[in-house]
């Protein structure tokens, strides 16, 4: 969408709902983006953590955060906030660095 600039707007800002429902599931739908956002982020924070551990030969403390990473993936894949096949193959991708860094 462009605005009277030319300038590109945010789409999401434009509210093109007539009915007082249509209103409200707007604002739904804007808070459950932004929790889904952030949960994501968090998910990917946690990857990060781990694989960087593994690629500096950490061994201790590895354990429990390929844990907390599987947990997490889990979570995430309930929700619905990622597949539940690309949990699983995160998850096992992790196992195998977890294999191979702590042997």
């Amino acid at each position: 969408m462009q605005d009277y600039n030319g300038c590109f707007s945010n789409i999401w800002s434009i509210q093109l709902a007539n009915s007082k429902q249509a209103i409200k599931r707007v604002r739904q739908i804007k808070r459950r983006r932004e929790l889904n956002i952030s949960q994501i982020s968090e998910m990917r924070t946690y990857l990060k953590k781990f694989l960087k551990a593994c690629k500096q030969q950490k061994k201790e403390g590895l354990d429990s955060l390929y844990k907390t990473c599987s947990r997490y993936l889990d979570k995430c894949a309930g929700k619905g906030l990622i597949h539940k096949n690309k949990a699983a193959r995160l998850k096992s991708r992790l196992s195998v660095k977890l294999k191979t860094t702590t042997s």
